[in-house]
């Protein structure tokens, strides 16, 4: 039996594995090594190395296209995925930095033995040189022989990168060799020997009689490739080895009676059968592919660059499907109790929505008034008990802690440090609040009030109770997060509604372009957006949530706005119709919520309807996280999916009921957690102690 570092690349690696921004996650991490090589080899320090959906060669700076690499993960070889994530990306950088087809010279006479008088003087190009010498057949053996020069040559300072490529390469070798024509297994044969990957006598063993009688006769050709000085050399070899095949049969002899269409199709099987043969082996490099398609790369526009600027050396090349793909790769991976994994795209809420705050402010105002939420002291009587807690934290002997009822006979003792008695247990503790609410479009809907009339209310009412707890919170001075959840193309923390238009539509076509089926997953991702952080001041936040509350009260009117000012008002068309996936969303928050090492931690959760995950996910995740130690409040609006995944739950279907729910449940178990750590102090014994049973019974009143 194998062991696992030994085992198939195929076997080790799930289909999510080889997803394309999985692919980039690994080659990011090799990237700065991959960025020092491509300069000592290229013998530029400024030489710049990126990701773009094109290859590019030229300027000071490559473009490598990640699809080169993902087609690696494909295959059945004894390697890791790291392995592989670094072999594929020098491999790349080679290639892109060392290949220049564009010296010119005159044609070579040996090239064209009976021609010799015949020969223009003009220089001309590589590639040029050899179709007028030897057509496509010529240009495909030439590549193969090219491709296996450059690895042999410019890899030997990475043996480990080599054995990486010999194991991809012997491992597809033998089915290629069974599929492939005469003429293709001795082209694969001469770039398997050339590059190294095999010996000459183990080639022969698996080819055809005539193949093997070709290579032998092809063995000093063969080595004078390997020690080519240059493509001009290698060509000559190339040359040289296709005069072989064709001594030896294996290419098909032109018939004088050949007319040019048959010419045509006779030069483009010999061209296809070389070709399908060595691609079936090598990873084919975009800049030796063919003659085309090296052109592309080395004339490649760079009109989408840096629009933006230049981000780094191993950043993307500027298109937007690279950006988005990088984007996505960058993002933390989420596991859930379940064993379960995937990305969630964690952002700044876009500070556009700040322009907002003026008509927000107003419209909290006046909801406030009509669903009677009261905006003025609200953490009524806790306050008294917090500062208490506050005060009463820290402790010295007995010069500190409750006022002993004997203070008049140690008065009258003369002992003044036993007028206070030391507390059971010290009460200062540390708080953190984080409410998660969902942000998909279904939130925005019209929704049932009284007196049968429907309004857009529960985004906004959530928005309502995010800003009466905040304002709680900011009273009484415990650390509190706000977070957005939803699925959609993600929104950056600078965009507006015209940025946000222009990359979704620019991004979504271009993924459909490049990546296929692969678009829809890529350009709706799972996305958390984080309204106040933890050490964030409730004054910096305040402008971009009540900017939030009016898009929320007044989805119509907002998106007016927005398109009357599309470049500078915040990005409202990201809240688009799309299922969320609520539990990588409430494993995130309680972890970040973790991180803040406070003893009381509360994680209140809205959402209107089913996760797009599992429930059993949800409740599998809400459970983990009410196991760590935080407590996990969940309210849904109008759906029940909350008493099925979440233990301390209500359900509510009127805005007032809503806020209610947040603000009430949030200070009772604040008031709880008080009492249950407090000891035996005097306001403990006046807080009762808060019954779970309220939050858990539903209320549609």
């Amino acid at each position: 039996m194998r062991d696992r570092d030994e085992a198939f690349l195929s076997e080790i690696l799930p289909p999510e594995e080889r997803a394309i921004e999985s692919v980039v996650a690994r080659y990011q991490r090799v990237a700065p090594a991959v960025t020092r090589f491509a300069r000592s080899l290229a013998d530029d320090e400024a030489l710049r190395v990126r990701l773009g959906s094109h290859a590019s060669a030229g300027g000071g700076e490559i473009v490598l296209d990640p699809g080169v690499f993902q087609a690696a993960y494909a295959r059945s070889a004894p390697v890791t995925p790291a392995e592989v994530a670094l072999a594929s990306a020098l491999h790349e950088a080679v290639h892109m930095v060392v290949t220049d087809f564009d010296e010119e010279r005159p044609l070579p006479e040996e090239w064209f033995p009976d021609r010799e008088d015949e020969l223009p003087l003009e220089p001309v190009a590589l590639l040029e040189a050899l179709d007028r010498a030897g057509g496509p057949a010529a240009e495909a053996m030439f590549l193969s022989v090219e491709d296996a020069r450059q690895e042999a040559q410019h890899l030997y300072v990475y043996p480990g990168a080599r054995s990486v490529l010999r194991d991809l390469y012997r491992a597809a070798a033998p089915a290629a060799i069974g599929r492939a024509r005469p003429m293709g297994q001795f082209a694969l044969s001469c770039f398997l020997v050339v590059g190294d990957y095999q010996t000459l006598e183990e080639t022969q063993r698996g080819a055809d009689p005539v193949v093997a009688l070709a290579l032998e006769e092809g063995s000093a050709l063969i080595d004078e490739a390997r020690a080519a000085d240059g493509p001009w050399e290698a060509a000559s070899v190339a040359l040289g080895l296709l005069a072989v095949a064709r001594q030896q049969g294996l290419l098909t002899e032109a018939s004088a009676t050949e007319t040019k269409t048959q010419r045509e199709a006779r030069e483009e099987d010999e061209q296809e059968n070389i070709n399908d043969a060595v691609d079936a082996v090598r990873m084919v490099s975009p800049i030796l592919k063919d003659t085309e398609s090296y052109d592309q790369t080395r004339r490649a526009a760079q009109a989408i660059e840096a629009e933006k600027g230049r981000k780094g050396e191993t950043e993307q090349a500027g298109d937007p499907a690279t950006d988005q793909i990088l984007r996505v790769s960058e993002a933390p991976d989420v596991y859930l109790p379940t064993g379960q994994g995937g990305k969630l795209v964690v952002s700044p809420m876009p500070f556009r929505f700040a322009s907002f705050a003026p008509e927000g402010r107003e419209a909290i105002e006046d909801a406030a008034r009509k669903w009677s939420v009261t905006q003025r002291h609200i953490s009524g009587e806790l306050y008294p008990l917090f500062i208490a807690n506050q005060r009463r934290g820290l402790r010295s002997g007995y010069d500190a802690g409750d006022l002993s009822p004997y203070a008049a006979l140690f008065l009258g003792g003369g002992l003044y440090q036993r007028m206070f008695e030391r507390r059971s247990l010290p009460t200062r503790r540390a708080y953190a609040v984080s409410l998660l609410v969902d942000g998909s479009a279904s939130m925005l809907q019209p929704r049932p009030l009284p007196g049968g009339i429907k309004a857009p209310w529960a985004l906004a009412a959530a928005t309502l109770g995010a800003w009466t707890l905040a304002r709680l919170c900011d009273e009484l001075q415990v650390e509190f997060e706000v977070a957005l959840f939803n699925r959609a193309f993600a929104a950056r923390a600078d965009d507006s509604e015209k940025t946000y238009v222009d990359r979704l539509n620019g991004t979504r076509g271009a993924l459909r372009r490049s990546q296929g089926g692969a678009a829809d997953r890529l350009t709706r991702t799972v996305n958390h957006y984080v309204l106040k952080t933890f050490d964030e001041r409730w004054e910096a936040a305040e402008p971009s949530i009540a900017g939030l509350f009016w898009t929320a009260a007044k989805p119509q009117e907002s998106a007016q706005a927005a398109r009357r000012n599309a470049p500078e008002s915040p990005p409202v068309s990201m809240f688009e119709k799309a299922a969320n996936v609520d539990e990588f969303n409430v494993s995130h928050a309680a972890e970040r919520l973790a991180a803040r090492h406070s003893q009381v931690r509360l994680l209140v959760v809205l959402a209107d309807g089913m996760t797009r995950g599992s429930v059993e996910s949800l409740a599998a995740s809400v459970d983990a996280v009410e196991q760590s130690g935080t407590t996990v409040l969940g309210i849904g609006i109008g759906d029940a999916t909350v008493e099925a995944t979440y233990s301390r739950h209500r359900v509510v279907a009127r805005p007032e009921v809503l806020t209610e729910a947040m603000v009430d449940g949030v200070r009772s178990a604040l008031r709880k957690s008080i009492t249950l750590a407090g000891g035996d102090t005097w306001w403990g014994h006046e807080s009762a102690l808060y019954d779970d049973t309220n939050l858990r019974s539903p209320t549609n009143a």
